[in-house]
C-alpha cells in the first residue's frame, strides 16, 4: 500500500496501516485538543460564515439541526436560491471522509442551490458540528443513516417537494451514499464525485494489497486497543493526518496541500491536522458497504472521478457492480483532489442535467 512497509513490525504497523487504511487521512487529537460534547447533543453552533469558499449572493443561507435515527443530532447547511418559487427538487451532500460542511460538500451544496436546488450540506455523526461522542469516530451503519436522516429533514420542509430528492456523496461519503441509496428508496437519484468505499480500503488496503497476514496483525492490535481505551476510560487517537514529514506518497501531498493549507484547511475537520479514534477501522473491516450497489437500480448512478486519481479504480468497480442506468464521466488530467474544490475541474454542468433530467416534476 504505497509507502506501508508488508514486513514492518506490528507496532509501525499501528501508526502507518491505520493511516493508510483510513484512506482519506485522519489523525490524531492530543488529550487537550479533543473536544467534547454532552451524549448525542450537537456542538454550539457557528453562526460566522466560516466556510472555505466564498458566500454567494444567489443563495440564502440557514443552519439547521435535526436528529438522526439513533437520537445523534446532525448540524447542516441548507442553501436555497433566493429567487425560488414553488416547490424545489433538493439534494443531500455530504463529505468526504474527515471533512466538515465548510469544505467540499458545502461547496457542491451552495453551487447547486444556485443552479435552482434546494440543498443541504451535513456534518457526519461525532464530526465538525454535529453530535455524539466520542469525537471523529466513524461508523458505516451509522454514517449511512446520517444521508437517510437528512433525507428524513429536507423532505419535511416546506420549500421541497418530497418525491424528488437526490443525494451527493464525496470521497469515502461517495460510498456511504451509494449504501444509502441502495436502500432508501426515497432517493431518486445519487452521484458519487472521486468516490471511496472505505470499508474496502479499510479491509484491503489501496488496490486491495493487504495480506491475510497484515489484516490480522492489524485486527489483533485493534482487538487490544479497546482493552487500553477501556482501561483509559477514553479511546486513544491516530496520530495527526496530512502533516508531511517527507517521501510521503503523491496522494497524500495533495491532500496536505487542500486539508492543511488556506484553500482547505478548517479547524472542525478532522483531516486539517486532527484525528480519528484508532479503532475507528474497526466496523469497517468486515463490513462492505456496497454489496447492494445493484439495488439502486432503476434510480440512475452517476459516478464521477478523475482521470490521474489513486482512487478511480474504486469508482470503475463500483461502476461495473451497478445496474443500469448508470454512467461512468473521468474528467482528463483531475487527481483525486481536483473534485473537491475546483470549481472549473467539478463537472457542475453535468451535476446540473443529471439532476434536472432525474429530479423532474
Amino acid at each position: 500500500m504505497t509507502d506501508l512497509d508488508p514486513n514492518a513490525p506490528p507496532q509501525s504497523v499501528d501508526r502507518r496501516a491505520l493511516l493508510k487504511l483510513a484512506g482519506a487521512g485522519a489523525a490524531a487529537y492530543g488529550a487537550a485538543s479533543i473536544v467534547t460534547t454532552s451524549n448525542a447533543k450537537a456542538l454550539n453552533m457557528s453562526n460566522d460564515w466560516d466556510k472555505v469558499f466564498p458566500r454567494s449572493q444567489k443563495v440564502n443561507h440557514e443552519k439547521v439541526s435535526f436528529k438522526n435515527r439513533y437520537g445523534i443530532t446532525l448540524v447542516a447547511d441548507l442553501y436555497l436560491p433566493t429567487n425560488a418559487a414553488g416547490k424545489l427538487a433538493a439534494i443531500v451532500v455530504s463529505g468526504p471522509f474527515g471533512a466538515v460542511k465548510e469544505q467540499s460538500s458545502g461547496l457542491y451544496a451552495q453551487t447547486m442551490a444556485q443552479r435552482g436546488f434546494a440543498t443541504l450540506a451535513f456534518d457526519p455523526s461525532f464530526t465538525g458540528e454535529s453530535g455524539g461522542e466520542p469525537r471523529n469516530v466513524a461508523s458505516p451503519d451509522i454514517n449511512t443513516e446520517d444521508f437517510s436522516a437528512a433525507v428524513d429533514y429536507i423532505g419535511l420542509r416546506p420549500e421541497v417537494d418530497r418525491e424528488r430528492i437526490g443525494v451527493i456523496g464525496v470521497c469515502g461519503w461517495g460510498g456511504m451514499a451509494l449504501s444509502a441509496v441502495a436502500v432508501d428508496k426515497r432517493v431518486k437519484a445519487v452521484v458519487a464525485s472521486t468516490m471511496y468505499d472505505m470499508t474496502r480500503v479499510m479491509s484491503k488496503g489501496y488496490n486491495d494489497s493487504v495480506t491475510l497476514e497484515q489484516r490480522t496483525q492489524t485486527l489483533e492490535q485493534l482487538s487490544r486497543q479497546r482493552w487500553a481505551d477501556a482501561e483509559a476510560g477514553t479511546p486513544a487517537y491516530q496520530p495527526p493526518y496530512n502533516v508531511l514529514k517527507g517521501g510521503e506518497a503523491q496522494f497524500l501531498v495533495e491532500y496536505h496541500d487542500y486539508y492543511m493549507t488556506p484553500s482547505g484547511y478548517h479547524k472542525r475537520a478532522v483531516n486539517s491536522g486532527n484525528a480519528w479514534t484508532q479503532t475507528t477501522p474497526l466496523p469497517f473491516m468486515n463490513m462492505p458497504i456496497l454489496t447492494y450497489i445493484a439495488e439502486i437500480s432503476p434510480r440512475p448512478v452517476l459516478f464521477i472521478h478523475g482521470e490521474k486519481a489513486h482512487s478511480r479504480y474504486f469508482s470503475e468497480t463500483a461502476f461495473a457492480a451497478a445496474a443500469e442506468p448508470k454512467e461512468l464521466v473521468i474528467i482528463p488530467g483531475a487527481n483525486h483532489t481536483d473534485l473537491y474544490d475546483k470549481v472549473d475541474v467539478i463537472p457542475f454542468e453535468k451535476l446540473t442535467s443529471f439532476f434536472e433530467r432525474h429530479l423532474a416534476a
